[in-house]
């Protein structure tokens, strides 16, 4: 059996940044997880001493905290810099991109509407930086559902797909006599999209590595599910089942942006020794 990498896949480079500046303060607290990684994390804490604070009421007075790459609440940024310790901003640009967007249209009178899931804690971030009405949506028919003004301006979780984002736009402009739209979604996730639906669509089993929190990657599984029937999202090597590939000529392999290449490196390895 073959085993393909995509041609795009896993780490992103805001990850990359943010890994970087946790290694670079060893000592220190995340608020919240860095990434979508538990692997990670765990390696972090390991050989780093970064540890992992679930609140704020976690964080010591004094302590040195990393800002995760998805961002955090408005106010609780300001809350942290009241404990008087460093506060180090790993949020990856991509992210304080749409929190500035959000907080400059929402000033100019505009409706706020985002496309992304209110439960993650990206879209927790950027809709903090609103100071007026404010939207978070799946889908059209949750637009559907809203009571909208004039001016809407709109924005995307990084990690969404395009084409679901702009079916909202598609609905939201003849409706309204202003829709300002921001295309908030990361390129490297584009990439990784188009990558793992090329390879899909060539692959007779697909394995998709990444956390299983991680918004990105269940949309590559998605997107591989979509094209090949026996697509597979895993964390770590143990997972991996020796019948999954049994009878299969191409192992289609993808990433999501969290994913470190170790982790990759231990599943590739896992499946190779299956021999198949």
């Amino acid at each position: 059996m073959k085993i393909e990498r995509a041609q795009s896949y896993g780490f992103c480079f805001g990850v990359k940044r943010a890994i970087k500046i946790a290694e670079e303060h060893p000592g220190s607290a995340t608020l919240g997880p860095l990434i979508h990684n538990n692997l990670e994390i765990d390696r972090l804490k390991r050989e780093h001493n970064v540890s992992l604070a679930h609140s704020l009421d976690e964080i010591e007075p004094g302590k040195a905290t990393v800002i995760r790459t998805h961002g955090i609440p408005k106010n609780d940024l300001a809350k942290l810099k009241e404990k008087g310790g460093e506060v180090i901003d790993a949020t990856c640009p991509f992210v304080t991109k749409p929190q500035q967007i959000v907080e400059e249209m929402s000033r100019e009178g505009y409706d706020i509407v985002i496309f992304g899931d209110v439960n993650h804690p990206e879209i927790k971030g950027v809709m903090s930086y609103a100071e007026g009405p404010v939207y978070a949506v799946l889908s059209v028919g949750d637009v559907a559902e809203l009571k909208l003004r004039d001016r809407v301006a709109l924005v995307a979780q990084t990690t969404r797909k395009i084409e679901e984002y702009n079916k909202i736009v598609t609905y939201l402009v003849p409706r309204h006599k202003e829709v300002r739209v921001f295309n908030t979604i990361c390129n490297a996730t584009f990439e990784n999209q188009d990558a793992a639906r090329d390879l899909a669509k060539r692959a007779d089993v697909m394995i998709v590595i990444g956390g299983k929190q991680s918004s990105n990657t269940k949309q590559l599984y998605s997107i591989c599910k979509q094209h090949c029937p026996d697509s597979y999202h895993i964390e770590s090597k143990e997972e991996l089942q020796k019948s999954w590939f049994e009878g299969k000529k191409l192992c289609g392999i993808t990433a999501g942006a969290s994913t470190p290449e170790w982790i990759i490196e231990e599943i590739v390895g896992k499946i190779r020794e299956f021999e198949v």
